[in-house]
């Protein structure tokens, strides 16, 4: 979805291509012998002749690109729509989006239908260069050639933008595009989303919508050594290294499961970015934003009805409290009711019951006592705002106290609020909390 999503969870296939090499040998010869659907040549001069895109397919076309959230990455804040060269940074140098207006010399003017599908459904490009996955082809894949259509026709109703595309940053050997082979054998599974008869028209929307354009998979499951996701792992959770945040299990009761939710609780969360049982900040806040709010009522009650699928419907099983009882742990608890009295009582009560749907509650909220804390440190520390929305328009936020509290405050407090009011999460300390203290909101 937004630009932060695709960046973290796709960016993180970088850390497989020191090991990658030893993939290549195995998997080239069979990788190689499958080409594009069609073959492909390089942009031409030559006009293409189309017959002009209905109206009603253009208008389609833009609410599927707003579902899969394309202007996230290939859209410059302040700049043309769609005109690319957004910076994707990683730790092996920078990745650039492509222009995708109807620039026929620098977008994909020159392009065919047939040739866009090709690209989303096979993660090759126009020229049959391998595309890093970035892109989330692993997801684009599932969609449907209509679909495909529509997103192409309402791309060629853009402006078009005469902006050449910058070439990537990345060092060698990570700018060896051959070695993307290992990871496609390994982790891209080719195919239109095919519905699965047992569930209902309304579920298999909401499958196709999450597993395909929305590529919600990307943030919300594990990546292994090689950078890649399994797909018995699904949605099961994982940490953004990128930019320090963690995407919570969505099969989990224990952890931000939604078995557990009512329907409307989840649309809200999704469409509006606040509910009565949790408020959206971060890469999430920007996927509301960007792509989420604009869906029809149907599609997101489709979505929720998907999600709310995937966990275990039995009651989460609550641990034991995890707080040592050492003096020191006593005395950070202390601290960190102290520090909590004055800074966050106002808006989330005493009694950690908040004030929802804008102030989020704090007692018995599993996103607060999930193994990782991340998310945690970071509000303290960063604050945030959720989405402004056709639904919200002038959300509530939060500020930052990085300049307010020291890194002891900051984990006394963040252990405060995990382990108070009977909440099971585990005590933090300062070095945590100063490990992200120079990690800021993008």
């Amino acid at each position: 979805m937004l630009i932060k999503l695709m960046q973290m969870r796709g960016k993180a296939w970088l850390a497989w291509l020191a090991i990658g090499a030893m993939l290549l040998v195995a998997a080239q010869a069979s990788a190689q012998t499958a080409p594009l659907s069609r073959p492909v040549q390089p942009s031409s001069p030559s006009p293409i002749s189309r017959t002009p895109a209905s109206a009603t397919l253009i208008e389609r076309g833009k609410y599927l690109a707003q579902a899969g959230d394309c202007i996230a990455c290939h859209t410059v804040p302040g700049k043309p729509i769609f005109s690319g060269n957004r910076p994707l940074p990683t730790p092996f140098g920078t990745l650039y989006s492509p222009n995708i207006t109807p620039d026929r010399k620098h977008g994909i003017g020159a392009w065919t239908a047939t040739e866009f599908y090709d690209m989303m459904h096979t993660g090759r490009g126009r020229d049959g260069k391998l595309l890093y996955p970035a892109m989330p082809f692993a997801s684009y894949t599932k969609v449907t050639r209509a679909d495909s259509d529509a997103i192409f026709a309402y791309l060629m109703s853009v402006p078009a933008v005469a902006q050449e595309n910058r070439p990537h940053e990345l060092r060698f050997p990570y700018n060896n595009r051959s070695l993307l082979i290992g990871w496609r054998t390994l982790y891209f599974q080719q195919g239109e989303y095919q519905p699965d008869k047992t569930k209902s028209v309304e579920w298999n929307r909401g499958a196709y919508l999450v597993q395909g354009l929305g590529h919600c998979a990307m943030c919300h499951t594990p990546i292994n050594m090689l950078g890649g996701s399994s797909e018995a792992q699904a949605f099961q959770g994982g940490l953004i290294p990128m930019q320090h945040w963690y995407a919570p299990s969505l099969t989990s009761n224990r952890e931000a499961g939604l078995g557990e939710w009512e329907l409307k609780d989840i649309m809200d969360l999704l469409q509006v970015g606040i509910s009565m049982r949790a408020t959206v900040y971060g890469p999430m806040a920007e996927v509301t934003y960007n792509s989420l709010q604009h869906l029809s009522d149907e599609d997101i009650r489709a979505m929720a009805v998907y999600l709310k699928s995937l966990p275990d419907k039995e009651t989460s099983v609550r641990g034991p409290s995890q707080l040592p009882n050492t003096p020191e742990a006593i005395q950070a608890f202390s601290e960190g009711r102290r520090v909590y009295e004055a800074k966050c009582a106002t808006c989330h009560r005493s009694d950690g019951r908040g004030k929802p749907p804008h102030y989020p509650p704090l007692a018995n909220n599993q996103s607060i006592e999930m193994t990782s804390a991340v998310n945690a440190i970071r509000m303290v520390l960063n604050g945030g705002y959720p989405p402004g929305t056709k639904k919200n328009p002038m959300p509530y936020g939060m500020p930052p106290f990085a300049q307010e509290l020291s890194d002891v405050e900051v984990a006394a407090v963040v252990t405060y609020i995990r382990t108070a009011w009977g909440n099971r999460g585990a005590p933090v300390t300062p070095r945590e909390a100063n490990a992200l203290r120079s990690v800021h909101m993008e």
